[in-house]
Parts: C-alpha cells; structure tokens; sequence
C-alpha cells in the first residue's frame, strides 16, 4: 500500500493538481473572454454585412425615384450624402475603436433617417408606387433593414456578455490580470431614438 501511494507520488499529485489548475482556469474566463470577443467581432462584421447591402441598394433607389419626383431634388440630395457619409467610413472588426463604431453608427442612423424621408415623399406619386421596379428595391431595402434589426440586436447581445465577462467576478479578475480589456460602448448608445429607427417601407 504505502509502495503504491510511494509510486503514485509526485507525478500523480502533479498530475492531478495540474487538471484542477485547468477546470479552474477554464470557469475564470481564461477561454471565454477571448471566445467572447471573438463572438463581438463576428457579429459586428455581420451588422456591417447588412449595411454595406443597403447601402448598395441605395443608388438604384434614388434613381427609380429621381425619373418619377425630380422636385423632390432636396431629399434625393440628403439621401445621396447621407450614402456618401455612410459608405466613407470602412470597419474593420477586429481592430475597430470606440469611436470609429459611434462614428459608423451616426452614419448609418443618418441615412435610414433621410431613405424614411425618401420613402414618405413617394406616397405622393402613386405611378411611382407601381413601378415594379421601386416595389422590388422597396421589398429588398425593407429585407435588409429586418436583417440589420436582427444583426443589430445579435451585436448588443454579444456586447453585454462581453461586458460581463470583463466585469463581473470571477472572470473580472482574470481579465484584469491577463486581458487588461476594457468595456465596450453599446451600439448606439449615444444616439437619439429617431436615428436609430429603420425606414418604414408601405407598399
């Protein structure tokens, strides 16, 4: 008996403490802030996926508009800088700041403000309305900006449990130790409702 504990000896005990050492480490956040992380990027380069398709929607849009309400000429204006605004700023994901998003997300919002615009004027023409060709880019802008609700939401989401995770013991402590991460600003945050809000599209 006590050749066999001799024999288990150092090896053993360092065997065992070294898994302990691993269960312990995997519950303190040593995996799951980087995979958090991680999921945050993913999520913002599927957020920007949708915007991006908006944006290239816009231009046949404005278009389709112009041939039937060139007086509306302000608004086809606002629209196209807004687009321009919108389209100037590139993310990339993973080495993207806070400001660099805030700046992304004013943009955006900027533009769904004026396609709101564009698309309320367009009550007025109802030859307009008809055309097939603004009812299939009405039908795919009014897709994409559900896509960019979901995407939206899923890239809140990942940030609080990122937030989380780098705040709230125990895996605050280990961010503090190894990550040194800090919190992320939510999308939008500082951000009138009205900007956030999708255009309405009624066909």
């Amino acid at each position: 008996m006590v050749t066999g504990i001799r024999s288990f000896g150092r090896s053993g005990f360092a065997l065992i403490a070294g898994l302990a050492l691993m269960l312990g480490l995997s519950g303190c956040g040593v995996q799951s802030i980087p995979q958090q992380k991680n999921a945050v990027e993913a999520s913002l380069a599927e957020l920007t996926n949708q915007y991006k398709r908006r944006n290239d929607l816009v231009p046949n849009l404005v278009n389709v508009v112009k041939g039937y309400a060139k007086q509306e000429s302000t608004v086809l204006t606002q629209v196209t800088e807004a687009r321009a605004k919108a389209t100037s700023i590139n993310l990339d994901p993973a080495k993207a700041t806070p400001e660099q998003i805030s700046a992304y997300a004013n943009s955006q919002g900027q533009l769904s403000q004026a396609l709101g615009k564009l698309l309320s004027i367009t009550e007025n023409y109802p030859d307009l309305k008809s055309n097939q060709n603004f009812r299939d880019l009405s039908a795919q802008i009014e897709g994409t900006e559900n896509r960019i609700t979901v995407a939206r939401q899923r890239y809140i989401e990942q940030i609080q449990s990122f937030n989380n995770l780098v705040s709230v013991f125990p895996t605050s402590l280990t961010n503090s130790i190894m990550f040194h991460y800090e919190k992320m600003p939510q999308w939008g945050a500082d951000q009138p409702a009205s900007i956030q809000d999708a255009p309405k599209v009624d066909l």
